[in-house]
């Protein structure tokens, strides 16, 4: 069996170039909270950058929400009328 000679070694190399950036079509919802809604809002972001870039902005919004939780879970401080000492 014989390879033709005419076999183009820069074809594989094209198959292979990334994709543009393209919406995933994920719908986002509000969740009534909105410091939760303006970090999942950001996600929206990855939808105009390359596969590369999507990283950052996820790492980003994860600590957001993480802040967002452990807020939740802080006391707040007590009002000048409740204070009972």
């Amino acid at each position: 069996m014989s390879v033709p000679e005419s076999v183009d070694a820069a074809a594989p190399e094209a198959a292979h170039e990334p994709a543009g950036a393209s919406p995933l079509g994920v719908e986002r919802e509000l969740t009534g909270h909105p410091g939760v809604d303006v970090h999942l809002a950001r996600l929206a972001e990855v939808d105009h950058l390359p596969a590369d870039g999507h990283l950052e902005v996820y790492e980003d919004v994860h600590r957001g929400l993480r802040a967002e939780l452990t807020s939740l879970d802080a006391h707040p401080a007590p009002r000048p009328y409740e204070n009972r000492s």
